[in-house]
């Protein structure tokens, strides 16, 4: 693990309560479903049996409740940002569009809280429904004024360059050199357990699919994400980690998404796309090398994500799953035995 320097401030402006920085200049200026039942003890008490973020049981701990928020921490998802840290400790990770066609991730973490992620980079308007259905804080390097404005009116709190734990590393240059102890960032509560972030269950109770040892998927004539089964879970073959340290997912989750213009231009002078993560479109569950397509609906931003196929629920089998948010126009998702 890297020493951590000397945090260094750039900007900051404390707004609603939350601290807020600019992005580089090279960045973009820029309920919920049920949970599980309880389960009794014997003593009487009720723990929750399993995690919010995976579906995975709980094992070896009282219960999955933990005195902090879901953090969402923004990461560069180009060759500038190699090697990416953190990831191999994201319980579930999202891929969507960004400017120039290229993507950025937001990786989740509940269970435990890394001390080293990034490169942390800016927000989007498009992460008001990733993080908005399980109350997700988001680690960031800051965002435009457009979409500090809406993160702010979805009630989303954000942590950004300058606050506690946000800092910069000697040994990269700017904007990749910035990273996060999410464990620092991360304000303390009452302990308690958010909402399922999908919608869980046992793969038997899905349709059997196709068979699918890789996966190709298309954001745009710059990014496609290609994925291949090892040793019962996917791999990114393409991805920006150091070897070992990539996310195995036991689930890829490829959903067709509409994709709208955010409003404004980056630095570059390119269009910002946003991904308008509601209503409904074509969904294709990765899972132990067999896929099965379906459809997904998400009633509003906050709203919770629902899958079907031939006309009963698709289930998303409990492990770590990697979301594909792909544009409905220039997108696509191909796989093969």
């Amino acid at each position: 693990m890297r020493t951590r320097p000397r945090l260094t401030l750039i900007a900051s402006l404390l707004c609603s309560g939350l601290l807020l920085a600019g992005c580089s200049g090279a960045d973009e200026g820029e309920p919920q479903a049920a949970g599980p039942d309880p389960q009794a003890t014997a003593e009487g008490q009720r723990l929750l049996s399993s995690w919010p973020l995976t579906g995975e049981p709980v094992r070896g701990e009282a219960s999955s409740e933990r005195d902090h928020p879901v953090v969402v921490a923004k990461i560069d998802n180009t060759s500038s940002s190699a090697p990416q840290e953190g990831l191999d400790e994201a319980e579930l990770v999202v891929e969507e569009l960004v400017e120039g066609g290229t993507t950025r991730l937001a990786a989740f973490f509940y269970r435990d809280l890394p001390t080293q992620v990034g490169p942390v980079r800016s927000m989007r308007a498009t992460d008001i429904g990733i993080v908005r259905p399980i109350g997700a804080s988001v680690v960031t390097s800051g965002a435009a004024a457009p979409t500090v404005a809406r993160i702010q009116q979805a009630g989303i709190p954000f942590y950004a360059e300058g606050a506690k734990g946000i800092y910069r590393v000697g040994d990269r240059s700017a904007p990749y050199n910035l990273f996060a102890d999410v464990d620092a960032v991360t304000p303390r509560q009452p302990p308690a357990r958010p909402s399922d972030y999908l919608p869980f269950g046992q793969a038997s109770d899905n349709p059997r699919g196709e068979p699918a040892r890789t996966i190709s998927a298309t954001f745009s004539a710059a990014r496609t994400s290609t994925w291949e089964l090892v040793d019962g879970t996917y791999r990114l073959t393409n991805g920006y980690t150091a070897p070992g340290q990539g996310f195995p997912a036991d689930t890829v989750l490829a959903l067709t998404v509409k994709v709208g213009d955010a409003g404004y231009l980056d630095p570059a002078g390119n269009p910002v796309p946003e991904t308008i993560f509601e209503g409904t479109g074509d969904a294709v569950l990765f899972h132990d090398g067999r896929a099965v397509r379906g459809t997904w609906t998400k009633d509003g931003l906050g709203g919770a994500l629902r899958l079907k196929a031939g006309g009963q629920d698709l289930v998303v089998p409990p492990g770590r799953t990697w979301i594909e948010l792909l544009p409905e126009s220039g997108g696509s998702v191909a796989f093969s035995r």
